[in-house]
């Protein structure tokens, strides 16, 4: 299978950090097209800087990286967290960008590139809230069947929430994942149903320590301060299976999310059995329900340590 040529749609975020610095790490597998930020586990300057400051401390300052989205699509405003630390990188001491946000706007640089670049060679991850994809999609529908992949972090199919009856992502902006979730593009999700498998062990802190260099070091310092809240490198496991697909498993179903009802916002609906797809409707959506966690980590670490 040839490499996938990525746009990584993001909003650093420990996780995002993680989950980039993989993705950095394995250019026989993943060719970055670029980075699109968008407002989510921190407001949108924030996410954008550090996007920046990752590229640097990865040492590829030459992938271009695109400032998006604001604010969701109909609230005002969406819902920073504080596990990612007051900066979203947990406050560890990082390089500062060795380049400039480029000019123009994420959702642009998405369309311009699926519409340039030859049909079915541009894959699409994101990892935030689907802000910037989804109004792509409203800009220029022409873009959808252009798609070679969609892979995302979002929804729970098949287990709720701790906090809240949905996964954040989806709760952030619940109008964008509808529109993408319905636009008809190829679509592989990871919800909390696998990412709650990816639960970081003392053991995983050990090997991440014995890695050299200034990146594993500082992800190590990150993750102490976020997995002292959430010991779940939710994202990573979108860019894992972009390298080692045969890593995960799971069901066709048809995925929807609630976005009208306050209190069932981004509710994820999946169906799967038979009879509900029997019901007329049909499957739109991979989703992930089962991975090794040890050959997770593995693959993991074993690319970090590149660094």
């Amino acid at each position: 299978m040839p490499p996938h040529r990525l746009i990584l749609d993001c909003d650093p975020g420990v996780d995002d950090a993680f989950a980039m610095m993989l993705a950095f790490a394995a250019p026989e597998k993943i060719e970055m097209l670029g980075v699109t930020c968008v407002a989510g586990n921190r407001p949108l300057d924030q996410t954008a800087y550090n996007a920046r400051r990752l590229c640097a401390l990865a040492g590829r300052p030459e992938i271009p990286v695109y400032a998006g989205c604001a604010r969701p699509i109909m609230w005002a405003e969406g819902e920073p967290v504080d596990v990612h630390g007051k900066d979203g990188l947990g406050d560890v001491s990082l390089p500062e960008p060795k380049a400039p946000l480029r000019d123009g706007h994420a959702v642009q640089f998405i369309i311009d590139t699926v519409m340039r670049e030859p049909e079915k060679t541009v894959t699409l991850c994101c990892i935030g809230p689907m802000t910037n994809l989804a109004l792509a999609i409203v800009m220029e529908p022409r873009i959808v069947p252009r798609i070679r992949e969609l892979v995302f972090m979002g929804g729970a199919a098949f287990r709720m929430a701790m906090y809240r009856v949905s996964e954040f992502n989806f709760y952030s902006d619940p109008h964008a994942a509808h529109i993408v979730l319905s636009a008809g593009i190829p679509q592989t999700m990871f919800g909390l149903d696998i990412t709650y498998q990816a639960e970081v062990n003392p053991g995983i802190f050990q090997r991440l320590d014995a890695l050299t260099g200034p990146a594993p070091k500082a992800l190590a310092d990150m993750l102490r301060t976020y997995a002292s809240m959430d010991p779940r490198l939710h994202d990573v496991v979108a860019t894992a299976y972009l390298i080692e697909p045969g890593l995960f498993d799971g069901v066709e179903a048809h995925v929807s999310v609630e976005y009208t009802s306050p209190t069932t916002r981004g509710l994820t609906v999946a169906r799967w059995t038979p009879p509900q797809l029997a019901a007329g409707y049909q499957t739109n959506t991979r989703v992930i329900t089962k991975t090794d966690p040890a050959a997770f980590f593995d693959l993991m670490l074993t690319y970090l340590a590149r660094y």
